[in-house]
């Protein structure tokens, strides 16, 4: 007899019952712990989503007190009058997408609910009521690009929330079984193909979960376990999404695309905490609140962006970056959106473009400041680790340098390692061309999202490495799993090296480019390559939308008035021409009027080794040019990848 049937028997229990007891409480000690309800603390009543009654008083407050914000306000609520008489909107699809269809109705539902919040005016209510409606009434809402159905169920989510106390009963019931139907429960199966996003590293899993999870807080009261499923799946694959802003916070598929991944994820979490009190400390991934000052780091002193990867140049308006400046207490974060603002009626006309405008409003800051507290010389890191210097945060006239490095094969990624964005006097000399409208290829029947080598994709001149400011040797292509790091980094010096080497695997032993300020607002480009087939043809190149005239070793670029020079040092034989930047002749690519490409094509000499440098200098300059040496004894601070 054993010490368990002992001790049983004297207690007078059954052995065999005190051996199941036993197991149970040791199986109860090693078993996980239960997951908490994702509807804990749920906030009674609407409106619960981004913003409560006492938030939107608090934003009344706010505006009145700031003829900035009161310009905001009189330029959505002149959107929302405009909205009143047009038609709602229609099913109708471009190629695969309803996404056009789905953002529009975000754009006229928020406009609309947040006029009849602040005015009082029922015909805002009730014309936001009628585009639910329609939207409700569609057959579905193209499950199978499953952003269309994130962003129209955060249209109908955020609109029946804030308008919840005017919604005619069947309006409501109706538009809330569309959202459980034609939303969340499309979006559950984790076998169904459309619901890939699950466990997708990109902006995808955030708008699709961001999404979802409004409307699961805005049933949660009428269908409690549906919005239980949906907020469970949030929470456990929510870490996906969050994973490319670590570990620096540049987000590897550029600043525009930063703006949509990020709104949503804002949207999810400031959604919880309205809703539910808790963010689940999602916010603290690695990288996310960070990604804020990256971001930042990505607008250039005209106001641009370093367009790298699918990304556009054109400034844009970011009210999420408007939730974080307040969430890390940065308000010099939001310098460049207010710049935006005070342009006058272009500025305001950008921002109202801008589907998520009145959330700046709800989020408008207590102060301001006028300038960012971040470094003039920065190094990002990320999967698409980026390196800027700036001479002032303040003055468009400003010389900025953004150097990037990472790989061609990350989501929306270009063949760009090495390339760099310039600007000097107002002017951007070495620019991006940016992504070409993903229809116009894809109408062409373009292998457009297939990332591997031999991808048609890589036939796209603004996707490829012959469009870009970078070096190609004997006209290859780059490697697309080639990837990019920062070996050297120096504030100090305004230095970085660049090791280029993955992604010209199978080309070259070692590349390597070396990046530097020197004084007069010279920019340093020095490129170090060995192991080089004897014969092989390295052109270097840079991407420019100014007038370039070439002379030998020299040439003049000329735009809206300005002038920058570029210098060839450390070659033999070596002259600069001039190319239009255009793909060859088919029947897919777009044209680039205006764009053209300066070139020094270099010869590889016996030794399969080549050191050269191109200084550009904006405006005059009479300094002498500088001696090469080594990258290797560059005064950095040696980086480990």
């Amino acid at each position: 007899m054993d010490a368990v049937e002992r001790a049983g028997q004297c207690r007078g229990v059954p052995p065999r019952f005190l051996f199941v007891l036993v197991l149970s409480l040791l199986l109860a000690a090693v078993a996980p712990a239960a997951e908490p309800d994702p509807l804990a603390g749920l906030r009674p009543g609407h409106p619960r989503l981004l913003a409560t009654a006492a938030d939107w008083a608090a934003a009344k407050a706010r505006i009145a007190a700031d003829p900035l914000a009161a310009e905001l306000h009189q330029g959505v609520l002149a959107a929302a009058r405009a909205t009143l008489p047009l038609p709602t909107c229609r099913y109708e699809k471009r190629g695969r997408r309803l996404l056009g269809v789905s953002r529009e109705t975000v754009a006229r539902v928020l406009n609309l609910a947040y006029a009849y919040r602040m005015t009082g005016d029922a015909a805002f209510a009730r014309r936001a009521e009628a585009e639910m409606l329609a939207a409700a009434a569609f057959p579905d809402w193209n499950p199978s690009h499953f952003l269309d159905v994130g962003e129209m169920t955060t249209a109908l989510a955020l609109g029946c929330d804030w308008l919840d106390d005017v919604l005619t009963p069947a309006a409501r019931a109706t538009l809330h079984r569309a959202i459980a139907d034609k939303g969340l429960r499309p979006g559950l199966d984790p076998h169904s193909p459309d619901n890939w996003w699950h466990t997708a590293e990109n902006n995808w899993n955030q708008v699709c979960l961001g999404g979802l999870s409004l409307g699961a807080l805005l049933i949660a009261d009428e269908e409690p376990a549906l919005a239980r499923q949906v907020l469970a799946l949030a929470r456990s694959h929510n870490v996906h999404g969050l994973a490319p802003y670590a570990p620096g916070g540049v987000y590897p598929e550029g600043p525009g695309y930063w703006g949509y991944g990020t709104t949503y994820q804002v949207l999810f979490n400031a959604g919880l905490i309205s809703a539910l009190g808790t963010d689940w400390g999602q916010p603290d991934r690695p990288g996310f609140l960070a990604s804020a000052g990256a971001f930042t780091q990505m607008i250039a002193p005209s106001g641009r962006y370093d367009n790298f990867s699918d990304g556009d140049d054109t400034p844009g308006f970011q009210p999420a970056l408007f939730w974080l400046s307040r969430r890390l207490g940065q308000p010099g974060l939001l310098a460049s959106q207010l710049r935006l603002l005070q342009a006058g009626e272009p500025g305001l006309r950008g921002a109202m473009h801008e589907r998520f405008a009145v959330l700046a409003l709800l989020w408008w800051p207590a102060q301001t400041a006028d300038a960012p507290a971040l470094p003039l010389r920065w190094l990002g890191r990320g999967r698409n680790p980026i390196v800027v210097f700036r001479e002032s945060w303040t003055d468009p006239a400003a010389l900025y340098l953004a150097v990037k490095g990472g790989a061609a094969g990350l989501n929306h990624g270009h063949m760009d390692a090495g390339s760099f964005v310039l600007e000097a006097d107002g002017v951007r000399w070495g620019v991006d061309l940016g992504a070409q409208d993903y229809f116009s290829l894809e109408a062409k029947h373009v292998d457009l999202w297939n990332m591997k080598q031999d991808s048609q994709r890589w036939s796209v001149y603004r996707i490829n490495n012959h469009s870009h400011s970078t070096l190609t040797l004997d006209g290859q292509l780059h490697r697309v799993d080639g990837h990019a790091e920062f070996t050297g980094f120096s504030a100090e010096s305004a230095a970085a090296v660049l090791d280029l080497t993955p992604v010209f695997a199978g080309q070259a032993a070692s590349v390597h480019r070396g990046f530097r300020l020197l004084p007069g607002r010279r920019v340093l480009i020095q490129d170090e390559l060995r192991g080089l087939r004897p014969g092989t043809n390295v052109r270097w190149q840079m991407t420019t939308r100014a007038e370039v005239s070439c002379q030998g070793t020299t040439a003049t670029l000329r735009q809206a008035g300005h002038t920058l020079t570029a210098q060839v040092i450390g070659a033999d034989g070596v002259a600069f021409a001039v190319e239009p930047a255009e793909p060859p002749p088919d029947d897919f690519n777009a044209h680039n009027p205006g764009a053209h490409l300066l070139v020094a094509t270099h010869v590889t000499p016996a030794n399969g080794v080549l050191r050269f440098a191109v200084v550009l200098t904006p405006g005059a300059s009479a300094a002498p040019l500088p001696a090469l040496a080594p990258l290797e004894t560059w005064p950095v601070s040696h980086l480990t990848p």
